[in-house]
C-alpha cells in the first residue's frame, strides 16, 4: 500500500518526490514505490457562487437577500479542474492507504488541502506534514515525524470560518448596495477598510495648514553651522520675531568651538526581504505596481528557480536554512555579485545570526537566493532588478555592521549653540553588497537621527580639523525658513505599508485588537494585498495621479454608504482574535458562524434602510452602442474608459491608455489614444505622434519598445476591455480569498 502527499505547488511536490525516490511521472503526479506526490494549483476547490444554490441567484436583487447558505457547497474551480480531477484519481486509488497534507504550513495551507478532500470525498485516515522549510533536510525531518491529521482539524474550522464569513459579508452587503444604488459598488472586510486609510489620509491633507518656521545659519571657517535651540534642541523655531532678533544680536559676535565630540557608530544590515518589503523597494526603485512584483517573483521562482516561494510575511530564516547558506552564495556569485559573494564564500559564518530565528517563521522564510545556479542572461530587465534586489539584501545580512565615526562640533556665538556633523566611514561592512548604489535599504547616514515634524535634520559634511577653544570668526549669518508640510498621498509603497499596520487607523485603542492585527499582519495577507489593491482600480474605486494614489468619487459616496463596520480595521482584529481562538480549540466553529449569520443579518438592515444616494458624476454625452445610455467617463490605473452607466449592459471602451512606449522628447511613458488606424500616440510635454510614424520610427532606430510590445500591450487592453464588469461572484470579491 502506498501513501498520497498531497502538495500546494508543483514546484513543491518535485522536491517531495525527490526526496521520496519518487521517479515515475503519470497523470498529475509523481509515483514511487511507497508513495504518489500529487499537487493543487493553489486552490483547487473554492465555496460555491450564489448560483449554485439557486438559479434566481445569477440576477441581482434585493429582495433575495440576505443569502445564508447551510450547508456550503463546494465547487471546482474551472481553470484548474483538471488537477483536481487528476488528484482526486489518486485519492481513490486502491493501493492508496492514506493521505499526507503536505501544503503550506499555515491556515490557507490547510484550507487548500482540506477542501480538495472533502470534495473529492475522502475517506482514508489523514496525516499532516508540517515544515517552515521544503529544503531536503527539512522533507526528511517532516516525513519522520509526521502529525495526525486530527490535530488540525481545529484549524481547518479556523480556516472554514475564514472563508465562509467573507462570503456571507462580502457577497451579500456587495449585491444590496449595488441593486439598491443601481451602481456597481464592492465592499469587503479588506478593501473598504483600506479606502476609509486613503479617504482618511485625503482628509488629513485638506485640512492641513501650512505653518512657517525658521532658523539660523552660521558660515565661518569654511563651516555650515545651524542653530540649536539650548532647551529643545530643535533646530528651528516658528517665532520669526525671535530669530530676527537674535541674528542682530549675534553680529560681530567671536565663534568659539566649545566642543569636538568623535562617536564610533554602528548601522546593522536591514533584514532580509518578505513579500510586502520586497514590493515596497520595487516600487519605490522601479515604480512597479505590487501586482507586478509578486508576477516578476512568481517567475524567478517556478520558472528560473533561482529564489524561494514569493509569498511569504517573515524576514527570517529558520536555522535547518543555515547550513545551505554557501551553495546559495556559490550559485549567485556571477557578474556584479561575484566580488561580494566570494568574499562571503571564502570566510566562516559568524557563530550567531541576527536573521535567524525560528520562532518568526511561520509558513515560509524570508525571499532569498535558491542553491540554482543563475543565468543572468536568461532573464529579462524587469527579472533582473528583482532579483538584484534579493540577492543584494541576502549578501548584505552577511557581512558585517557599516562602522563610521561621527563627529559633532559645537559652536557658540554670543551664548547660542550652533552645530555641524560629519560622518567618516571605518568600515563599509554590509554597504559593499550595494557597491554605492542608492537605494532604498542603502539609507543616508542621517535617516538614522529621524526628523522632526517641522524640520529636517541638517545634512553631515566634511569638516576641518579643529580643537576646542578655537575662535574660527568671522561669521556670516542668514535666516534660513520653511513651512511644515502635510503627510504625502499614499504610493503603492505606503499603502502597502499601512494595509500591513492599519494600527494607527483604528477607532478604538483596544489594546488586543491592536496586539490581534499585528500579530496576523494587518489588512489582508502578504499573497492578496497586490490583488486588493488591483481589483480597487479595477472597480474605479481608485486611481493615480503620478505615482500617488487617489480615491475616486465612487469610491468617496461608496464610503458614505457603506456601513459604519465595514469601514473598520477593528472588524478584522475581532474576527482574527476568534479565529485564533477555534484554532486553539476554545472557541466553537458553530457559535462563531451563528453570530457571523447574525451580524450579516445586521448590516443588510442598514444597507437597506440607508437614505444615502449615489450620482454619477462622471457622466458624458456619449451613448452606449449597446442600450443608448450615456456612459461614464472612469480612469482606470493605466487607462480612460467609457463604461456604460447600466450595470446590465456592461459596455465598455478605452479612450486612452499610457503605454510602455517613451517620448522621443522628454522621454516619459506616452499615452495611446484613438482606435485603429487613428491610433495617437501623446505625450504631456506637448509631442504628439501617429501609431503609424512611431512604429516606422522605432523600426529605424531598432531600440526601445518594439513592434511586438506594443502589440502585445494592446492585446492585453483589448482582453481588458472585455472582462464583464457584472459577474455575480467575480464582480462581488473577485473570489473570496482576495479579503483574507
Amino acid at each position: 500500500m502506498k501513501s498520497l502527499v498531497i502538495a500546494e505547488k508543483p514546484s513543491v511536490a518535485r522536491d517531495i518526490a525527490r526526496v521520496l525516490k519518487c521517479g515515475k511521472n503519470i497523470n498529475g503526479a509523481i509515483e514511487g514505490d511507497s508513495y504518489v506526490v500529487t499537487w493543487g494549483l493553489g486552490h483547487l476547490v473554492e465555496l460555491a457562487d450564489p448560483e449554485s444554490y439557486d438559479p434566481r441567484y445569477k440576477e441581482w436583487k434585493l429582495e433575495d437577500l440576505p443569502m445564508i447558505p447551510d450547508p456550503f457547497k463546494l465547487e471546482v474551480i474551472r481553470q484548474t479542474g483538471k488537477q483536481y480531477q487528476a488528484v482526486k484519481a489518486q485519492l481513490h486509488r486502491k493501493d492508496i492507504s492514506q493521505v499526507i497534507i503536505a501544503t503550506d504550513a499555515g491556515r490557507e495551507g490547510e484550507l487548500v488541502a482540506r477542501l480538495i478532500l472533502k470534495k473529492a470525498g475522502n475517506s482514508r485516515p489523514v496525516k499532516r506534514l508540517w515544515i517552515s522549510s521544503v529544503t531536503d533536510r527539512a522533507i526528511r525531518e517532516g516525513f519522520a515525524s509526521l502529525k495526525d491529521g486530527k490535530e488540525y482539524e481545529a484549524l481547518r474550522d479556523a480556516a472554514l470560518c475564514r472563508a465562509e464569513a467573507d462570503w456571507l459579508v462580502g457577497i451579500n452587503s456587495t449585491r444590496a448596495l449595488t441593486c439598491k444604488y443601481n451602481a456597481q459598488l464592492s465592499c469587503g472586510r479588506v478593501q473598504t477598510p483600506t479606502l476609509a486609510m486613503i479617504a482618511a489620509r485625503e482628509a488629513q491633507i485638506r485640512s492641513f495648514v501650512p505653518k512657517p518656521y525658521y532658523g539660523i545659519r552660521a558660515r565661518a571657517a569654511g563651516l555650515a553651522l545651524n542653530w540649536q535651540d539650548k532647551n529643545s534642541s530643535s533646530f528651528c523655531s516658528f517665532d520669526k520675531a525671535r530669530m530676527e532678533g537674535l541674528i542682530r544680536t549675534l553680529e560681530n559676535k567671536p565663534a568659539v568651538v566649545s566642543q569636538v565630540k568623535r562617536t564610533p557608530k554602528k548601522t546593522q544590515p536591514p533584514l532580509l526581504y518578505d513579500l510586502t518589503e520586497l514590493q515596497r523597494d520595487a516600487n519605490k526603485r522601479y515604480d512597479y505596481t505590487a501586482k507586478e512584483t509578486l508576477n516578476i517573483m512568481q517567475r524567478l521562482y517556478e520558472n528560473h528557480k533561482v529564489l524561494t516561494y514569493p509569498r511569504t510575511d517573515s524576514r527570517y530564516l529558520s536555522q535547518d536554512i543555515v547550513p545551505t547558506i554557501k551553495e546559495r552564495l556559490k550559485a549567485c556569485s556571477v557578474g556584479p555579485y561575484r566580488q561580494a559573494a566570494g568574499g562571503l564564500i571564502s570566510r566562516p559564518l559568524p557563530g550567531k545570526l541576527f536573521f535567524v530565528d525560528n520562532a518568526r517563521v511561520s509558513d515560509h522564510h524570508a525571499i532569498i537566493p535558491t542553491e540554482q545556479f543563475v543565468q543572468l542572461d536568461h532573464m529579462t530587465v524587469d527579472e533582473r532588478r528583482i532579483y538584484d534586489l534579493v540577492v543584494r539584501r541576502f549578501l548584505a545580512v552577511l557581512y558585517p555592521p557599516c562602522e563610521y565615526e561621527q563627529t559633532a562640533v559645537t559652536v557658540q556665538i554670543g551664548g547660542e549653540r550652533f552645530t555641524a556633523h560629519a560622518n567618516i566611514v571605518v568600515s563599509s561592512g554590509w554597504r559593499m553588497a550595494y557597491e554605492g548604489q542608492m537605494t532604498a535599504s542603502n539609507r543616508d547616514w542621517d535617516e538614522e537621527e529621524g526628523k522632526s515634524g517641522e524640520e529636517e535634520i541638517p545634512a553631515a559634511q566634511s569638516l576641518p580639523d579643529l580643537t576646542e577653544g578655537a575662535d574660527i570668526g568671522p561669521v556670516t549669518l542668514t535666516m534660513t525658513e520653511g513651512k511644515t508640510k502635510p503627510p504625502a498621498p499614499f504610493n503603492e509603497a505606503t499603502l502597502l505599508s499601512a494595509m500591513e499596520n492599519p494600527v494607527a487607523y483604528m477607532e478604538s485603542k483596544d489594546k488586543a485588537m491592536a496586539k490581534a492585527l499585528g500579530e496576523m499582519g494587518g489588512l489582508g495577507t502578504v499573497a492578496t494585498r497586490a490583488d486588493i489593491i488591483e481589483k480597487l482600480f479595477s472597480s474605479f474605486l481608485l486611481e493615480k495621479r503620478g505615482k500617488d494614489i487617489f480615491l475616486t468619487s465612487k469610491a468617496k459616496q461608496l464610503l458614505e454608504l457603506v456601513p459604519e463596520d465595514l469601514k473598520k480595521p477593528e472588524l478584522t482584529a475581532d474576527w482574527e482574535m476568534k479565529l485564533s481562538r477555534i484554532a486553539k480549540g476554545s472557541l466553537r466553529r458553530d457559535d462563531f458562524m451563528k453570530e457571523i449569520r447574525g451580524y450579516c443579518k445586521e448590516l443588510l438592515d442598514q444597507i437597506k434602510t440607508g437614505e444615502g444616494q449615489f450620482r454619477h458624476d462622471n457622466l458624458t454625452n456619449t451613448k452606449c452602442p449597446d442600450c443608448g445610455k450615456r456612459m461614464l467617463l472612469v480612469k482606470g490605473k493605466n487607462s480612460q474608459m467609457l463604461v456604460c452607466q447600466d450595470r446590465d449592459c456592461g459596455h465598455r471602451e478605452t479612450i486612452s491608455r499610457t503605454s510602455n512606449a517613451r517620448c522621443p522628447v522628454c522621454h516619459k511613458k506616452m499615452e495611446l489614444r484613438g482606435k485603429g488606424d487613428g491610433q495617437i500616440f501623446v505625450c504631456s510635454c506637448g509631442h504628439k505622434e501617429k501609431l503609424a510614424a512611431f512604429k516606422d520610427r522605432r523600426k529605424k532606430e531598432g531600440a526601445g519598445v518594439s513592434r511586438r510590445d506594443v502589440a502585445n500591450y494592446m492585446n492585453q487592453q483589448k482582453k481588458e476591455e472585455k472582462e464583464p464588469l457584472n459577474n455575480a461572484f467575480a464582480a462581488a470579491l473577485a473570489g473570496i480569498r482576495v479579503d483574507s
